[in-house]
């Protein structure tokens, strides 16, 4: 009788001389598939710029479940200068969110997971649309139905049916008028002599333009001088060449690009006027620049922005404006980068496109002016003796007076105001 031990052994023996089965081959991309269904790739809050360390995440525009294709944008985080998109690094599920809305990230800082692979969740919307197909065809090859409904039976039916829908159309005469105002209350807004407070936390971006602005006030010697510009010799311009300008070049001529070329022609008079203060406790250094690069102040539901056009001194009327147009959309649209904001040696703010018809607008530090337009209005003029109606601006320039002395900034105002009141002189 023989032992376990050597039983076992038999059977191991055994197993040994049954012939090798060949194993089957697996595609290397299936097997590529299968590892990478099981990776997750993690979403982290990119680089914004030097300046900027965190931010506020704003809004998720993906959820957890949905497909999202590699660089398409899954959330907004909102910093105080502007608003930066985070792209999925790679195709995939959006597995699971890391953080909330509303929470503050930092960069580099964990946000989301994508379970990389799979596909999009639209393979199931095809066979959705030739399923009703299907159930159509087989709807419309029944012709028994339509038959049975020629019988007497429907002519009866059919006489009551339109009396009975005229007469529910006035009845509700008692309950509609105690319906309907309080649905459009809801969307109208408060109540007339309501009391209550709504407390809604300030954005990062409008904190930061209250912190610049006070900063503003607190440091610079801010003084603003007036003046009237005629804007009759710059309208009858516009009017004359804005339809050829725009066939052209495909930009509206406005008065934006007179002004900034105005200002560019001032400074080479006024250096200063382009020039900023400096160094430590309040600086004591005097930086002249050769070159002009205007911030044009454009407001956005997220509060003022101050986009950059680089140097203004080399471009023309048509060039300039465009460029405004550009940045105008960029802003609007919520799409400016840090390059756009960034610098900035004179600042223009237009508050007549809101009807403004005089104001004083704030220093943008470290800049050392700012010019601010206003609405055109008719008013009488004396010209050459006579009263005249003429579209006339107020201008107002905002400067620091520890750079720039009253004279100074005067003349500046005045030699704009020459320019604009005779576009001709600009070519000279």
């Amino acid at each position: 009788m023989l032992s376990r031990r050597s039983l076992l052994t038999a059977a191991r023996m055994a197993q040994l001389r049954r012939p090798l089965q060949p194993m089957r081959s697996v595609p290397l991309p299936a097997l590529m598939n299968q590892v990478r269904t099981y990776a997750d790739t993690v979403v982290k809050v990119p680089q914004m710029a030097e300046s900027i360390s965190e931010g506020t995440l704003k809004q998720w525009n993906k959820q957890v479940g949905d497909y999202v294709e590699q660089d398409e944008e899954i959330a907004t985080i909102e910093t105080d200068k502007i608003d930066v998109a985070v792209n999925a690094p790679e195709a995939g599920t959006l597995k699971e969110l890391l953080a909330n809305e509303e929470d503050t990230v930092t960069v580099g800082q964990e946000i989301a997971k994508i379970e990389a692979g799979g596909a999009p969740a639209e393979a199931p919307k095809s066979e959705s649309k030739e399923a009703p197909k299907e159930e159509s065809a087989s709807t419309e090859a029944k012709p028994a139905e339509p038959k049975e409904e020629n019988k007497p039976e429907p002519k009866q039916e059919s006489k009551p049916e339109p009396k009975q829908e005229s007469k529910p159309a006035p009845a509700p005469k008692k309950d509609t008028p105690q319906k309907q105002p309080s649905q459009p209350a809801k969307d109208a807004g408060p109540v007339l002599g309501s009391r209550e407070e709504r407390r809604v936390k300030m954005n990062r971006m409008r904190l930061r333009i209250a912190e610049r602005l006070k900063q503003s006030q607190n440091t610079a010697a801010s003084l603003t001088t007036f003046n009237e510009v005629d804007m009759s010799s710059l309208m009858e311009f516009r009017k004359l060449y804005k339809d050829e300008v725009l066939k052209k070049t495909g930009v509206k001529l406005g008065f934006m690009s007179a002004f900034s070329r105005a200002c560019v022609l001032a400074m080479r008079d006024i250096p200063a006027v382009n020039a900023s203060i400096e160094g430590e406790n309040g600086g004591d250094t005097i930086v002249y620049r050769d070159y002009v690069d205007i911030s044009v102040a454009v407001a956005t539901e997220k509060g003022l922005v101050t986009p950059v056009v680089r140097n203004v001194e080399t471009m023309d009327m048509v060039t300039i404006e465009k460029s405004i147009a550009d940045l105008g959309k960029k802003a609007r649209d919520g799409k400016l980068t840090i390059e756009d904001m960034a610098g900035g040696s004179f600042t223009i703010s237009n508050g007549g496109v809101f009807g403004s018809l005089m104001g004083t607008p704030i220093i943008n530090l470290p800049q050392s002016a700012v010019l601010g337009l206003h609405a055109i209005k008719d008013k009488p003029v004396a010209v050459n003796g006579k009263i005249e109606i003429r579209p006339m601006m107020y201008l107002a320039l905002t400067y620091d007076h520890r750079l720039l002395d009253g004279r100074e900034a005067v003349q500046f105002l005045v030699k704009v105001k020459e320019y604009i009141e005779d576009p001709r002189r600009m070519l000279l």
